[in-house]
Order: C-alpha cells, then structure tokens, then sequence
C-alpha cells in the first residue's frame, strides 16, 4: 500500500477533477507484478494500467489500491469488472470512494466471490488525496493557502518592498504548490505591488508541468490593465469582479466571472467564488495573496491547510501576513495541528491543518 501511494502522488497535477490513484497488483505468490497510477482525467484508472502490466500473472492475485475501485462507466468503464474479468482473487483498499455514483465497487467485488478489505493505511492514503476528497465531501475546491513572512510575521518592509523574503529553495517549493493546484488565486492588492506573473516555473519537461488556472479576485476591476504579466499566454487567466464592476477595459483581455460582493467587509462573496471555480472543474486552490484576500477566506471557513515560510530575518514594519480574518477575542481563535516541519535552505516550512476530523472519516 505505501508503494501504491507513492505511484497515486505522480498523477498531482494532472488528474483533475478526478482523484490521484495507485495500484500494485500481486501474483498468487505475493510478488509484484505490475504497476499503475491514474495518470490523467479520462485515461485508463490506476487499476487498468497496473492489471495492463501484470498480464495473465493477476489471475488468482491481490490488487492494493489507495481508493476503493470505481463502480460505474464514466468516460472509462468501471474498475470492479476490469478487476473480476482479470481474475483477481483479493482487493486491499486504503480509502472507500465517497462519490455517490462511483460507490459499491467493494460490494461488486465481493458478490463477485472476490476477498476485499478496506482502510489499510487510510489516513496516508487520505492525506495524498486530500484535495479531491475535500471538493466531494464539501462540493468546493481544496484550498491551501501559502505565504512567505519573516520571523516577525511581516511580508513586506514598511516601503513595500519585499523580494526577497524567502529563499530560492522556498520560491522553488511554492511552483511544486503550484504544479499540483488547479487554481491559483491573488487580491488585487497583490496585482497591483507585485504584478505577478503565477505560472508553474521548475525544472520539469513540458509534458510534466501542469500550468493552474490563474485567478485575480479584482473586486472592482483596477488592478488588472493591458500588459499585466497575469495575461500573458503562459497559462489561462480569469478576472473575478463585482456584478456591477465597470470591465469595458478587460475586453478581449481575459475571461470575466462576476460574483456577489461580501456581506460584510471588502470584497467577493468567497463562496460564490469557489463554487465558481468548482463548475469550472476546479478541485484544488492555492491562495498566494494578499492579507486582505487571505482573512477573507478564513472569516469564511475556507481555508483548509497552511503553509507558511519562515525566514530568519526580522523587519519591525510593514505588512503582515493575515488580514482581519473576523476573529476579536482570543476565544474565537483558529487552531491549527501541525503536520510537517522542514527546512528549505535557511528557512523554516511548517505546514499546519485547522483541527478536524479526517476527510475518510466525514462521510
């Protein structure tokens, strides 16, 4: 099973809206013999490659699998009968398939006389697939929100100035962020100090690089102008904007969504934005900036990891990295769980979850 979430992790990136998925089938003897990985939406599930792979040695074998196998005929048919038909005698799965039409495909097998058993490894399994479980279970997009500060919480010097806080090998881990995300999303305020150009820059062949939607919430649609390196053809680009936000200059420059603005404070209705992204078929966010855009989403309970950059180094002024996320007494605090630590050159990335329960423990 862990063998098989390390082969589910190569399809980040690159199987949206559909999950990452990794299966190892064993012969009757207990050895490998073959290998898969859902690979992209609407190729062959990590199943039929691995059974691809393992040819007539899967008769009479087991196949591990990180999700429970689909039952139901979608852009490719359902993995319990391409598994039944391979004559695989026992399926171990990691995480049962929350998705009401894909569902039953442990029953399936087992009517079929096939030995199944599920929750081997789930929460690592769970954890791989974190992103695609969070847009089931809460019909919104995953979303992570990143940011770059000094020891002292700012992101900026008191001018504005603020490249560069990070290292290279923690700018060079946030295009990874961005490889693996759908979306990536920065304010306005953003826009306009930094013009940000938010494409997937790493040292991968083109066929590997997975370029996310790059998104601009532009309530009233000032920062974004001609020239903006947001527009350029690296990868697609769409303007979020008020209803009734004047957008006679954006013609012809990028494609507009408008949304409702917030109830309470500046800005969109958060959301009516992901459930925006999500009927574009986007499953998994990066939140990049700024402040402001950032305490939006937390005040609106939609903030589902963190990953923060620590530099050792220390301002005293200037921007910090949250803005007013609706939190006025220490009662009312957002308490995180840490999950991972590690140092990237001389910084610190600690990577934190709201306390929760487990994504395969909600449904």
């Amino acid at each position: 099973m862990r063998r098989a979430i390390e082969l589910a992790a190569r399809g980040l990136g690159h199987t949206s809206p559909n999950p990452v998925v990794g299966c190892v089938v064993l012969d009757s003897a207990g050895r490998i013999a073959g290998e898969g990985w859902h690979r992209r939406a609407g190729g062959p599930h990590a199943e039929i490659h691995a059974l691809r792979a393992a040819g007539e040695r899967a008769r009479g074998g087991t196949a591990v699998v990180t999700l429970e196998p689909c039952d139901h005929t979608g852009r490719t048919g359902p993995c319990s009968r391409a598994l039944i038909d391979a004559g695989i005698a026992r399926v171990v799965y990691a995480v049962p398939d929350p998705t009401p039409a894909a569902t039953g495909g442990a029953v399936t097998l087992a009517e079929a006389g096939v030995d199944v058993e599920g929750g081997l490894l789930a929460d690592d399994a769970a954890a791989g697939n974190e992103a695609w479980l969070t847009s089931v279970l809460r019909r919104r997009p995953f979303v992570l929100w990143k940011y770059a500060a000094t020891l002292d919480g700012r992101i900026a010097a008191a001018d504005g100035t603020s490249r560069w806080i990070s290292s290279p090998q923690s700018r060079a881990d946030v295009h990874r962020l961005r490889a693996a995300a759908d979306a990536v999303i920065v304010g306005s305020g953003t826009a306009r100090a930094d013009d940000p150009q938010l494409g997937v820059r790493i040292s991968l062949s083109d066929d590997e690089i997975s370029q996310p939607l790059r998104v601009v919430v532009d309530t009233g649609a000032t920062a974004v102008k001609a020239g903006a390196r947001v527009l350029d053809g690296t990868a697609p680009t769409l303007i979020a904007v008020a209803e009734d936000a004047d957008t006679a200059h954006l013609d012809g420059l990028a494609p507009i969504v408008r949304l409702p603005r917030a109830a309470e404070g500046p800005g969109l209705h958060i959301p009516a934005l992901l459930q925006a992204l999500y009927a574009r078929d986007v499953r998994s966010v990066l939140l990049e900036g700024g402040p402001t855009l950032a305490g939006a989403f937390l005040a609106a309970g939609a903030v589902d990891k963190v990953v923060g950059y620590l530099a050792p180094a220390l301002l005293g002024a200037g921007p910090t990295a949250l803005g007013d996320a609706g939190i006025t007494t220490i009662a009312e605090v957002l308490r995180l769980e840490v999950t991972d630590t590690e140092h990237l050159g001389p910084d610190l990335r600690i990577t934190a979850t709201p306390l929760r329960h487990a994504l395969h423990e909600e449904n």
